[in-house]
């Protein structure tokens, strides 16, 4: 399996777990490619996976989830790792709140999202993880 998709099962999964109504934080954790790899058929000019992803997905995303309660909360580099595997090297990590988890389902699960964003996703990540949080009474 792809370890950049966004599944089904784990959204059900997610919204299983997730109690409805609850603002949710999605951690993202971040490895670009140096240059974006487009599918076949993906008419998209050459760039790296960095500008792919700030100058292509983020938009896109953006354009889509207009209107709906999220918030960007923090987008950085990763200077250095503490703790964890030498081959786990991340290069930036962003969180976003979102009014609760269907929310975030509301955007990456429709056909929009994966015919026209998540493929400058796909093009820009070497490997991405994706947590949901709550915040911390």
């Amino acid at each position: 399996m792809n370890s950049i998709e966004i599944t089904l099962q784990a959204l059900d999964a997610a919204e299983r777990a997730i109690p409805s109504g609850q603002p949710v934080y999605m951690l993202n954790l971040l490895r670009y490619r140096a240059q974006a790899r487009y599918e076949d058929g993906f008419d998209a000019a050459p760039c790296s996976g960095r500008e792919a992803f700030h100058e292509r997905y983020r938009p896109a995303f953006r354009r889509l989830a207009a209107g709906k309660p999220i918030a960007p909360t923090f987008s950085g580099p990763i200077l250095a790792s503490l703790v964890g595997s030498p081959d786990e090297r991340w290069h930036e990590a962003a969180i976003n709140e979102y009014g609760d988890f269907a929310t975030f389902r509301s955007i990456v699960d429709t056909e929009t999202y994966r015919r026209e964003v998540a493929p400058h996703r796909h093009a820009a990540l070497e490997d991405f993880r994706l947590f949901a949080l709550a915040k911390a009474m």
